[in-house]
């Protein structure tokens, strides 16, 4: 399976605004800025993921870009706030629908749960609900809520003939099962249609989803490497198909391990993540590089954050890009 980079290195940190930074979001913007230093003429690059307006919280973008600047993490270029590129958004789903890729959905999440549950679907503890397919074959004279990508005929015809000029694809579908390679998880595969099925695209509050967002940035800023929290790495096959589907580059991916809380559960802001602390920056870094593996500093007190990251460059070069 190829891997082959698009273009020169281009990573990016693209937190949400729905708070400052915490010690977990500190870890995935450590190691992102890591891998576009360790790349000869890397760039990297912030992008404010503000998309879904109701969860943000007024200045946080802005709080957040600070406490990177505090911590050494500067981007190459000023960043992209998702919520200026809705008619991009509004672009990549008219070619979706005009390619037969993406249908309206009238079902609500209680429509959903219902057709589940009399299908004998026992939800699972995290899990989202697959959806069943129901406005697959139309709307049956019901009113549209959202767009759906159409995952499942997507799949049955692969490989199917590319939206446009696409590049082959990094990843493999046999058997329905998508299979790709992490940088640090190794061989992952998903069947998507078996556990997502046909996702949303718009949703019925009219806010853009996610996996077309991201998808539609990364392709816009030529994102060629993406280094984000492993609790997103199951999103990576929903994000793959979109690429492919729309005929942008697939980067290569590498998720970091997760900081957790004393319940076991990921640190997050809706699990009550404290904002990071950064009276002393250097100590916040040396956190989040133990728990990507990298050694500490042997003077931390009498170090910058410049040298810190200077010295965990090195390491972060022998630990994941000997074969990227």
């Amino acid at each position: 399976m190829s891997l082959a980079e698009p273009g020169p290195y281009t990573g990016r940190f693209a937190p949400s605004p729905t708070g400052p930074l915490h010690a977990g979001s500190l870890v995935a913007a450590l190691a992102s800025w890591l891998d576009a230093r360790a790349h000869p003429g890397g760039r990297w690059l912030v992008r404010i993921e503000d998309v879904d307006t109701p969860r943000c919280q007024p200045g946080a973008g802005e709080h957040i870009l600070a406490q990177l600047a505090a911590c050494g993490l500067v981007p190459d270029e000023a960043p992209v706030w998702q919520s200026t590129r809705g008619s991009s958004y509004q672009q990549a789903l008219d070619r979706l629908v005009q390619a037969e890729l993406a249908y309206p959905c009238a079902c609500s999440r209680k429509d959903i749960e219902a057709a589940l549950l009399a299908a004998g679907h026992q939800r699972e503890r995290h899990a989202g609900l697959p959806y069943p397919g129901t406005c697959r074959q139309g709307l049956r004279g019901r009113s549209p809520r959202a767009w759906r990508f159409a995952t499942t005929d997507y799949i049955q015809k692969w490989p199917p003939a590319p939206v446009d000029k696409a590049q082959a694809a990094p990843f493999l579908i046999a058997n329905g099962v998508l299979h790709w390679q992490d940088r640090r998880l190794g061989a992952q595969q998903q069947d998507v249609a078996q556990s997502v099925g046909d996702f949303v695209l718009l949703r019925a509050d009219g806010l853009w989803a996610y996996q077309l967002a991201v998808v539609v940035d990364d392709g816009a800023q030529a994102i060629t490497h993406v280094v984000r929290g492993e609790d997103l790495a199951d999103n990576t096959p929903r994000q793959m198909l979109l690429q492919h589907a729309l005929g942008l580059p697939t980067p290569q991916y590498l998720h970091t391990p997760l900081v957790r809380g004393y319940d076991g559960e990921k640190l997050s802001k809706q699990h009550g993540a404290a904002p990071l602390e950064l009276d002393d920056p250097v100590a916040a870094l040396g956190q989040a590089a133990a728990v990507l593996g990298l050694p500490p500093l042997v003077h931390p007190h009498n170090t910058t954050p410049a040298q810190a990251l200077a010295q965990w460059v090195k390491a972060w070069a022998a630990l994941y890009n000997r074969a990227s």
